[in-house]
């Protein structure tokens, strides 16, 4: 795998970077630049990043961060069966269930959401911290809605935390999975409120929130005319005024030009007659010679105007 040269082994954290001192130190520092990658590509590009994860795993698969690095890879991707088995791994090598709502959530990818809601209910849930708490409290709504259990998924999403003042992302997370609930059940005046707030509480748009409130309201954006379609339109009718313009100058012209021609042929045979007529005379008379001015047409000429942060939650 092609890794930029300006990808450095110093950018792991430091926690991780302790864990590969057990290696020799080139491929130590091979494994940390792959785990670099990972997180540079794990948002943007998946598939890319789980690319990468499978080479570390092949470099160091006894090292706890790599098995968590390919596990969060692997989820992003949409691979739940290696992604919860390296989860699995890196949890048995480091006693943290640090991961366990992502863990829950590949069960639902993988088609067993009643797995997902035994783990939402286990002991390990109290040794979670609030956000990895709400997003298991999350994807457990998801599984009650895998279950069809709709009004359940409402119920399981109204804690206390809506309300929060914080503005950690999982503020907005709540709230915006609280309004998708709300909405699968024809709940559409609150539904449209809830994602209302979780858009006021989601500084980079990450859920989505405030386009749900437009579509809430009737507005579709991907039907929206072009805003200078009107004024496109308006030149277009210029041009024609201008072609039509520059026509009737054309003909104009063109007449004009006729007319001066047959006045100079006017002007020839007048000519022809003076000379005619001062030969006739030309013994007996002396004839003064004037000259006749030949008419010249005026014709106008036309002017032409011319865009590692958290997994993913599968919904």
């Amino acid at each position: 795998m092609y890794i930029p040269e300006d990808v450095q082994a110093e950018e792991l954290g430091a926690e991780a970077r302790q864990e590969l001192r057990g290696l020799p130190k080139t491929l130590a520092d091979e494994v940390a630049r792959n785990l670099v990658m990972i997180g540079r590509t794990v948002d943007e590009d998946p598939e890319l990043a789980y690319k990468y994860a499978k080479v570390a795993l092949r470099l160091a698969s006894r090292v706890a961060a790599v098995r968590e690095a390919a596990g969060i890879a692997a989820y992003m991707a949409g691979a739940y069966a290696e992604a919860l088995s390296e989860l699995r791994a890196a949890r048995r090598m480091t006693g943290s269930s640090e991961h366990w709502a992502v863990m829950a959530d590949c069960e639902r990818g993988l088609g067993r959401p009643e797995r997902a809601l035994q783990m939402a209910g286990a002991d390990e849930v109290k040794e979670l911290d609030k956000a990895a708490q709400i997003e298991l409290r999350i994807v457990a709504a998801g599984a009650r809605r895998d279950l069809d259990q709709l009004d359940a998924a409402v119920v399981t999403l109204q804690v206390p935390e809506l309300n929060s003042a914080s503005t950690n992302p999982w503020v907005a997370r709540l709230r915006f999975a609280y309004a998708d609930a709300l909405a699968a059940v024809g709940r559409d005046d609150e539904a449209r409120d809830w994602f209302g707030r979780a858009a006021e509480a989601d500084a980079t748009g990450e859920t989505g929130a405030a386009e749900r409130v437009a579509e809430l309201d009737g507005l579709d954006f991907t039907d929206a005319l072009d805003p200078d379609a009107e004024d496109d339109e308006d030149d277009f009718d210029d041009v024609a005024d201008v072609a039509d313009a520059d026509d009737v100058d054309d003909v104009d012209d063109a007449e004009d030009t006729e007319d001066a021609e047959a006045l100079e042929g006017d002007d020839d045979v007048a000519d022809v007659e003076d000379v005619e007529d001062s030969a006739a005379v030309e013994d007996d008379v002396e004839v003064d010679v004037v000259d006749q001015p030949v008419a010249e047409a005026e014709a106008d000429e036309p002017v032409a105007e011319v865009k590692v942060k958290k997994p993913r939650k599968k919904d």
